[in-house]
């Protein structure tokens, strides 16, 4: 068995796919399984060419493959639940399918999740097209000089501010000031990070997975930033720099923004307030 399982949700963007896809062939650790899962209504991305080429590819690698096409849509909360009850490994890497990554981005995940023993380790996605747009204003960062140990922070917390760190390039330009290296990464903190983070199975699972997505309305937004937050305040997680993680930079696919699971569900599982949740 696999130790890690790569689980990508998908959604009418066959290309991006597919460079997400050639990205993971070139990893240096070679220990996962991938599962993606499909949603897009009109066509079928998993049949394009380019996709199915790259998954050929993975496969020829030695690693096995697992496709879904999951529908109807139900929100992102309820595609990420499903592919969380297809793993099996003790370790799950979600990624977004519009993503390019350093061939040392897997191994230094699973590497940091299995010395802290925390509940997630992620890399935070970088937008080169902004790399001459200076930030210093939003580029504090507080590396952990000890172990990562639990906090608890919300969107009012004091501590939120610390997400501005994975605005636009601003991660590249304090790694590039820092000289950091991908072969000797430095774990910091982080109020949560998207695009890319790698959970111990059973700590995500200890507090519900992402099945909060019964409590909200199919089109919600957050529902990866919610899951980070319930797992950091019992078992802390973290962010690793150089992230060696690059943006696709395309429109997103979720349009509508209105309902934010941190902002509608609280850290604790069932405390739904009444911001339009279900």
């Amino acid at each position: 068995m696999a130790q890690i399982d790569v689980l990508i949700p998908t959604y009418c963007r066959h290309a991006a796919l597919a460079v997400t896809l050639t990205s993971l062939c070139a990893q240096e650790c070679a220990d996962f399984r991938l599962v993606v899962s499909d949603q897009t209504e009109e066509g079928d991305a998993l049949a394009a060419g380019e996709v199915k080429a790259a998954l050929r590819v993975l496969q020829a690698y030695g690693h096995a493959v697992e496709v879904h096409r999951h529908l109807p849509r139900r929100g992102m909360a309820e595609h990420r639940q499903f592919l969380l009850d297809r793993a099996t490994a003790p370790c799950v890497l979600f990624l977004d399918d519009d993503l390019i990554l350093d061939r040392r981005v897997v191994g230094n995940l699973y590497r940091a999740l299995r010395e802290e023993r925390c509940g997630f380790v992620g890399c935070a996605v970088i937008g080169l097209s902004f790399q001459d747009d200076m930030r210093p204003q939003e580029q504090a960062i507080e590396f952990w000089d000890g172990p990562v140990v639990p906090e608890s922070i919300g969107p009012e917390s004091p501590l939120w501010i610390r997400h501005r760190l994975h605005n636009a390039a601003n991660l590249y330009h304090v790694q590039q000031r820092l000289q950091l290296d991908m072969a000797r990464p430095r774990k910091y903190r982080v109020a949560w990070i998207g695009g890319c983070v790698m959970y111990d199975t059973a700590k995500l699972r200890a507090v519900g997975g992402f099945n909060f997505w019964r409590e909200l309305p199919p089109d919600h937004c957050g529902e990866d930033v919610l899951a980070q937050l319930r797992v950091m305040a019992r078992y802390g997680g973290c962010g690793l720099v150089p992230s060696g993680v690059y943006h696709q930079e395309l429109p997103t696919t979720v349009a509508d923004r209105r309902i934010d699971a941190p902002k509608v569900l609280g850290l604790d599982t069932g405390s739904a307030t009444s911001h339009g949740c279900r």
